[in-house]
């Protein structure tokens, strides 16, 4: 495993119980709501879909789904995620999956999913084509891939952020962690213009970027607000 990769783990294992709670909180929010309709802009919530949440976290998007009736798998390679992910689930009766997994690896046969979604991940991943070629094996043939992400490793650290941010609640060497991070990770390509080159090098098909979600997710500055803005992409296998 990349060094990058275990400094990854340690971050967010030391941030779970932070994360875990503000994720609660978003999902008994309106916001869930706002993400739900952001996902029926590309897929219906009437017919029960096989949908793969990759870095799922504490398994929000993945609980939100299953609760629409969706047949949903999340994974992360951070175990201390999906310990909560799972309780999660329990808490809220979902009927959800969840395992410890490698986003760049996924182990899975080709062609189990009819989605695969992420969010806030794939900054993250230090081998970005791979793992959407690994995307690319695990969807059907006219699957749906749709990645909710921010060009991160380019945001200003100075940005000011609201007083019940995350960012405003974890302790300055985490900070520092994050920052640093973010320096590893940069590359000079702006995104989400690179993963479009990347998909299309994946074989997927049909790639469209939505750059004005944020403009419908964060609409208030609350403790959910992201000041970088958002964006999505939407693939086609």
């Amino acid at each position: 495993m990349e060094e990058i990769k275990r400094e990854m783990i340690a971050y967010w294992s030391q941030r779970v119980d932070e994360f875990s709670a503000q994720r609660c909180r978003e999902f008994q929010s309106p916001k869930r709501q706002l993400w739900i309709e952001e996902f029926q802009r590309y897929f219906s919530m009437d017919a029960p879909l096989r949908i793969l949440d990759v870095g799922t976290g504490t398994g929000f998007f993945a609980n939100i789904l299953a609760l629409e009736g969706h047949d949903v798998v999340g994974i992360d390679l951070t175990e201390h995620m999906i310990v909560e992910a799972k309780r999660k689930a329990e808490l809220y009766h979902v009927p959800s999956a969840f395992y410890v997994m490698d986003a760049e690896r996924p182990e899975f046969p080709d062609a189990s999913f009819d989605v695969v979604i992420s969010r806030n991940l794939t900054w993250a991943l230090p081998n970005l084509g791979k793992a959407y070629k690994a995307w690319r094996r695990v969807l059907k043939d006219g699957g749906l891939l749709l990645n909710f992400d921010a060009d991160y490793c380019h945001e200003k650290a100075d940005m000011p952020l609201p007083a019940a941010h995350a960012h405003q609640q974890i302790a300055p060497s985490l900070l520092a962690e994050y920052e640093r991070m973010k320096t590893v990770l940069r590359r000079p390509e702006l995104r989400p213009q690179r993963d479009c080159e990347l998909l299309a090098e994946a074989g997927f098909r049909d790639v469209r970027m939505d750059l004005s979600v944020w403009k419908r997710i964060y609409r208030d500055v609350d403790e959910f607000y992201n000041p970088t803005p958002i964006f999505c992409i939407a693939a086609y296998a």
